[in-house]
């Protein structure tokens, strides 16, 4: 059934609904889908305990026994894959198949080490219950009505990001954070794009974008937030962590990419889909630096022409999972942050022919990802993409914009 069809069987079904109203609904059913299916889940031993009482190693472990190597004094040892790997097994109490490695910088340690204070279990939970929130009231603020509650717990990437423990709703609250506060609050705007850089590959294009448009605030607090968190992991951990970061970078992604140890069809960017079909690496790389440039290019324009402050952050938060190599789908409620301020240009002007249906169709790649084994996470940003390029034209085609030119 369609989404349009959903919409309409919502409006039958009792008293008239406006659209926004019947599309909140809709969420709301979906979230409570994914809350049955998790809880499901739980039951029948899938997530946070298996059928024996154990405790399940998601991606989550990693981040647990890294936090647990730095309260030892041995935080180098989250970047050594034995050694990691055998403090995982500990945190979960058996020796478990696969192995989640700690690809973050040395900051990352402070928040893991709080959590490994914790029973495993209970880190995980307290992991989800803290930064889940803080996504939602990010999409909500974006939106900027209560219905964005709904909308942001409704989206598909949320289920998917609380199995695997991860840190997806960080990411997202963090990207449109500081795209929510860039005008209003730049030096808060600012320290939120210095805490993203614990994961650094989802900022590459704050900086150009931020030069272009000459926030010099904005830059200024990114840029001491960021030194002042490595200066803290320097004095915390030492020089030693920052070394085996480094190196670690070039050892996953050969790991990922090219040996595919972590499943190709898990990974959501151009680069991995290349070399899910099969592609050589240099292939993937040169196919994937191109869509990088692309991006780079389609966004600068944008910022500098387009009139609309939601058009712009729409078109950057986007173009952020395009850019980035290393995509799985646990961070795409990344991808909600785009969609929200498409949603907000929507509920204010009314929504464009088939976009609803194109979000539809959005949310069902998410959602059937784990379950086919494709990487279905690019298609679905490629989607979201162009109804923000439909609603860029627009906006840069505008009779007030010619009329200014």
């Amino acid at each position: 059934m369609s989404l349009f069809s959903q919409v309409s069987s919502a409006g039958r079904a009792g008293p008239e609904l406006s659209l926004p109203d019947q599309l909140a609904r809709i969420c709301v059913i979906l979230a409570g889908f994914y809350l049955a299916f998790l809880v499901g889940s739980a039951f029948q031993g899938y997530w946070l305990i298996d059928p024996s009482g154990r405790p399940i190693a998601n991606d989550f472990v990693n981040v647990f026994a890294a936090g647990k190597l730095a309260l030892q004094g041995k935080a180098v040892a989250a970047y050594d894959w034995t050694i990691h790997k055998q403090a995982e097994d500990a945190a979960v109490g058996y020796a478990f198949d696969g192995y989640y490695n700690w690809p973050y910088p040395p900051t990352f340690l402070f928040p893991a080490a709080a959590l490994a204070t914790l029973p495993y279990i209970a880190a995980a939970l307290i992991w989800l219950a803290l930064t889940l929130p803080l996504y939602v009231l990010t999409i909500r603020a974006i939106i900027g009505e209560r219905r964005g509650v709904a909308l942001a717990l409704g989206f598909a990437g949320v289920v998917w990001t609380i199995a695997a423990g991860q840190n997806g709703f960080l990411t997202a609250a963090l990207i449109g954070g500081v795209l929510l506060l860039l005008d209003r609050r730049p030096v808060i705007a600012g320290v939120l794009l210095g805490l993203l850089t614990y994961k650094p590959h989802f900022g590459l294009l704050f900086p150009l974008v931020l030069l272009l448009d000459r926030r010099w605030t904005v830059i200024a607090a990114a840029t001491l937030t960021a030194l002042a968190l490595a200066a803290a992991a320097w004095i915390a951990f030492g020089a030693e962590p920052w070394r085996a970061f480094v190196d670690q970078v070039l050892t996953t992604s050969d790991a990922v990419f090219r040996d595919g140890r972590a499943g190709l069809f898990k990974q959501q960017a151009l680069l991995g889909m290349v070399r899910f079909l099969g592609g050589p690496m240099a292939l993937a790389w040169t196919l994937h630096g191109l869509l990088m440039a692309a991006s780079a290019v389609a966004v600068c324009y944008v910022w500098r022409y387009a009139r609309s402050s939601e058009i712009k952050a729409a078109s950057l938060s986007v173009a952020v999972l395009l850019v980035t190599p290393y995509l799985y789908m646990y961070d795409f409620p990344v991808l909600a942050v785009p969609i929200a301020f498409l949603l907000r240009l929507a509920l204010r002007d009314g929504f464009l022919e088939r976009e609803l249906a194109a979000l539809a169709v959005v949310s069902a790649l998410i959602i059937v990802h784990p379950f086919i084994e494709l990487p279905t996470g690019l298609p679905a940003t490629l989607i979201v993409a162009t109804l923000i390029a439909r609603r860029a034209g627009r906006d840069l085609h505008s009779p007030a914009l010619t009329a200014q030119a």
